[in-house]
């Protein structure tokens, strides 16, 4: 069984209506939505603390979150980040551990921190009126969860456009019992960069939505000068359709760009291991690594069959595990922007010899790039065969004059919920009617695809549906939107309550 499925309806324009079955009363309601107050508004109280388990481990970590400024290889830029760095510092622990993280907010904004992938409890997902109030200027605030599952994840916040800026870092959750069996270990963040270079986010996300949730003139848009941004990502990016909605200035690979990169240092012959997040908010990028081939072996934290390719796709929100076995010298590890100008760049340093160019495409990048909904699960990856107790439909619509994006025929805080059942096994047929790539993300929760494998960030491109099923073992109110963090904001999220 496959794991899209094409919808039988001709697409729209983007740049005309992306309606995708908004009735025109729902345009209106959309048109107008930007202005409306938070339907997160809501307080919340005081988060129970949590007390670990005998014998359980406790990793605790202090976060501050401030206004800092970067030099990312040439580029400095002022923007908000985890302490100095962005990425911001690793996170790491083993599954089973109890985490207690502390965020000093010293920003002039609220804040929270949501961790994603990490199936925890409800109280410590970071949303702000949904699960905990947000975190004020000046104050701070303490997470403490489980963390049930070894991989590789992330953690942001999950307030406005906060994401496309500098906050954001890795979080590694190790497995006890892995064998252990490479020689070195790499964490490699991707991200497109827009912050402090003559604009911000949410100036970004003012342009897009022309202010008061108006259209937009994307003629103007072009001629903006505001750094680099000079117009809308290019169309017709297959096989992702529009592949965003920013062209950014500057794509960079752990925090470096190209002109002066990050460089992964190893010996010939080794064997290493790459954990790939991408924690861009707009971005798709495909990754390759010139002179070598590489085997990926797990995706959002979840082991699968071993493929071996030459490239692959990686969405906002997605993760990738590969191996690779080194060669003698130097080699560019590259992320290109899908649809987009621009390259991330670092370098893979085994022994001497001379860079490559900074904007050197490895000839990997014009091979197999893989598609990761084409991976198979591991055997210990499946859920336990079961038919759904119960089918939601997660209705993917938008436009982008007004740019406003919708589930279920409205942006959040007006579309209705979707309940679930402790104990069910639900099926969320997941469709896109628009000519946009969505990476659609589930918290606390992972799925599984038709074919068994087990994510919880899936790219749906433009005119097709995925039918993911979960198991509703983790009470509590959750939210399930597209990653792209624009479309998110201007509304494309839905909550999943348990019924109480």
């Amino acid at each position: 069984m496959n794991a899209s499925r094409a919808i039988s309806q001709p697409a729209a324009s983007r740049r005309a209506f992306l309606l995708g079955g908004l009735a025109t009363a729902g345009t209106m309601v959309l048109a107008g939505c930007s202005n409306d107050p938070s339907p997160a508004a809501r307080p919340i109280g005081a988060t129970p603390s949590l007390t670990p388990s005998a014998g359980q481990r406790v990793v605790s970590q202090s976060l501050v979150a401030k206004p800092t400024t970067l030099d990312l290889g040439g580029v400095t830029v002022d923007t908000w980040a985890y302490g100095d760095t962005a990425p911001g510092p690793l996170l790491r622990a083993k599954a089973g551990d109890m985490l207690r993280v502390t965020v000093d907010n010293q920003l002039p904004d609220d804040t929270t921190i949501h961790w994603h992938g990490i199936r925890l409890r409800n109280v410590a997902d970071g949303v702000p009126g949904q699960t905990q109030d947000p975190i004020k200027p000046g104050t701070s605030y303490t997470y403490e969860f489980t963390a049930p599952d070894p991989g590789t994840y992330f953690f942001h916040p999950h307030v406005g456009v906060q994401l496309d800026r500098g906050l954001y870092a890795p979080l590694i959750i190790d497995d006890p019992s892995e064998p252990g069996r490479y020689d070195a270990e790499w964490v490699v963040v991707l991200d497109d960069w827009i912050d402090g270079t003559g604009t911000t986010p949410d100036e970004v996300f003012t342009k897009l939505t022309g202010g008061q949730g108006g259209g937009m003139d994307h003629g103007s848009m072009e001629g903006m000068d505001h750094g680099a941004m000079r117009g809308m990502a290019r169309d017709g990016a297959q096989p992702f359709g529009d592949a965003g909605d920013v062209a950014y200035p500057h794509y960079v690979i752990n925090g470096r760009a190209p002109a002066d990169p990050d460089v992964l240092r190893a010996k010939p012959g080794q064997r290493v291991r790459m954990r790939v997040i991408n924690a861009g908010s707009d971005t798709i990028f495909a990754v390759a690594m010139g002179g070598h081939q590489m085997t990926v072996t797990a995706t959002d934290g979840w082991p699968v069959e071993p493929v071996t390719t030459d490239a692959f796709y990686i969405g906002m929100g997605e993760r990738y595990d590969v191996e690779v076995t080194l060669d003698d010298g130097v080699f560019p590890l590259v992320a290109t922007p899908v649809g987009k100008k621009g390259i991330a760049r670092a370098l893979v340093r085994t022994g001497p010899g001379r860079a490559p160019a900074d904007d050197t495409t490895p000839r990997e990048l014009s091979g197999q790039v893989l598609m990761g909904t084409d991976l198979r699960p591991a055997e210990s990856s499946r859920l336990d065969p079961k038919d759904p107790d119960d089918q939601q439909m997660l209705h993917l619509s938008g436009q982008m004059q007004p740019y406003s994006w919708a589930v279920n025929g409205k942006p959040f805080g007006q579309n209705t919920p979707i309940s679930l059942t402790r104990g069910n096994r639900v099926r969320l047929r997941m469709m896109n009617m628009t000519t946009m790539t969505h990476p659609m993300h589930l918290h606390g929760h992972t799925f599984a695809l038709p074919n068994g494998l087990r994510k919880d960030t899936v790219l749906i491109a433009p005119m097709r549906s995925i039918d993911v099923d979960l198991d509703a073992d983790n009470p509590g109110d959750w939210m399930a939107h597209c990653h792209n963090i624009y479309h998110a904001e201007a509304g494309m999220m839905i909550a999943l309550n348990y019924v109480k």
